[in-house]
């Protein structure tokens, strides 16, 4: 029999509460964390909101906060949530636990842009004769300006090294990156660590922002946000008929992961069990989902199986449920192939519709959504559905949340790039 993983802890930092029960009665409530953006000067861009973290100090949350004074918001926001989550499983001083069989393995993005030094230097070693950038003379004035600590803290793989370090988690030390399914598929995958015996723990998860000049341009570009400026709260419109693009977040999400019998022996609280686990590429383009929904339907089919239920048996899905035209058409297509005529019974909502599109946090954070809804048996609602459209036309949970006990719940991952993620989370059963 393969080990079982557990959860016996979790943490948050997003738009909608700096902890696990702020952000699910933020959810309940149905209270929007999007709003202007305040970060930058967004004034010039097509898309002038974000769901932005607000009020937070790490000072709050962590003894020695001066460790990441020259790091990235997500990997501030990732030492708070995993103070938190290592805080709630009894893992931050724990001697009878084996510090070397506890890791870490999140998908964090990017971390720390230094925007005004890099344009800066840009525009003052260019030549306008040659139309050309002095690669000399921004080397050199690169050597100067730009801050080493800084320059190592824009890497990825940065992020689970400092909780490690802080933390001591001496186990297996992973990050990967795979945009809006990144701390999906980490969870996964440390589950996957767990079952097969290399670790007996794992803090996994994921943190990113990308609320900046680069991420705004990159996303405009795409023409992938919303342009709903006149009310930023009514931005976010998942599988709504008059939807016109996501809603940038930020944030982290972090969980403990454990090997059952290890959380049985310390008596850690369990509050779930990671009984599923699917992943798939589409194959097709970088940003847009096969119009089939090939990938999602083969990456649901595999959760499915990994867990050994049938569709039958899942009584909730938390949708990525982005609000763009083709993620929702497509998702609502996915689950309507795999769940056939029982897809029509499976409510189903989506968390971005309240704190905006968290990229590669989004995942893990709706994952502690679901099982938060698992344990309180109420399932929180997707904001601003007003006007249905006939290609979405599921259970969505519009705009109040809904009474419910279920014992096995679905959360879809779906990311640039075509990666697919399913996670299927479980009431804990002995």
């Amino acid at each position: 029999m393969r080990r079982r993983v557990v959860i016996t802890g979790m943490g948050v930092i997003s738009p909608s509460g700096h902890s696990v029960e702020e952000l699910f009665e933020s959810q309940l409530e149905g209270r929007s964390g999007i709003g202007p953006i305040t970060l930058f000067d967004a004034s010039h861009f097509p898309t002038r909101f974000a769901a932005q973290v607000k009020e937070f100090d790490l000072a709050r949350h962590v003894k020695d906060p001066s460790r990441w004074n020259d790091s990235g918001a997500n990997s501030r926001f990732a030492a708070a949530a995993a103070q938190q989550a290592l805080a709630d499983a009894d893992l931050l001083d724990n001697p009878q636990v084996d510090r070397t069989r506890c890791g870490v393995y999140l998908g964090s993005g990017e971390g720390i842009q230094d925007f005004h030094n890099l344009v800066s230097l840009v525009a003052r070693s260019y030549q306008p004769n040659r139309r050309e950038v002095d690669s000399v003379a921004f080397a050199q004035g690169g050597l100067t300006e730009f801050h080493a600590r800084r320059e190592f803290d824009q890497e990825p793989h940065t992020t689970p090294a400092h909780l490690a370090a802080y933390f001591d988690l001496q186990g297996p030390n992973y990050n990967c990156l795979t945009a809006c399914a990144a701390s999906s598929q980490a969870i996964g995958e440390a589950a996957e660590l767990i079952r097969h015996g290399s670790a007996d723990v794992m803090l996994s998860g994921g943190a990113h922002s990308m609320i900046h000049p680069l991420g705004l341009t990159g996303f405009n570009l795409l023409t992938a946000l919303s342009t709903h400026n006149s009310d930023p709260t009514k931005a976010s419109r998942p599988f709504d008929l008059q939807r016109d693009g996501f809603v940038l977040g930020e944030g982290a999400g972090m969980l403990v992961l454990e090997e059952l019998g290890h959380a049985e022996r310390r008596g850690a609280p369990i509050y779930g069990e990671l009984t599923g686990y699917g992943t798939t590429a589409d194959a097709f383009r970088v940003t847009e989902s096969h119009p089939d929904g090939r990938g999602a339907i083969g990456c649901i089919r595999m959760a499915l199986k990994d867990s050994g239920l049938n569709t039958s048996d899942i009584g909730y899905i938390n949708a990525h449920g982005t609000s763009t035209q083709v993620n929702d058409k497509v998702e609502t297509l996915a689950i309507k192939n795999v769940f056939g005529d029982v897809a029509y019974e499976v409510p189903v909502s989506s968390s971005k519709s309240m704190m905006g599109h968290l990229i590669a946090a989004a995942g893990a954070v709706e994952l502690i959504i679901t099982i938060m809804a698992l344990r309180r048996a109420v399932l929180p609602p997707t904001a601003n559905y007003e006007y249905p459209d006939p290609e979405c036309d599921l259970d969505y949970v519009p705009n109040v949340p809904r009474e419910k006990r279920i014992r096995h719940a679905l959360s879809n991952s779906f990311g640039f790039g075509g990666q697919n993620i399913s996670l299927i989370v479980s009431r804990f059963n002995n």
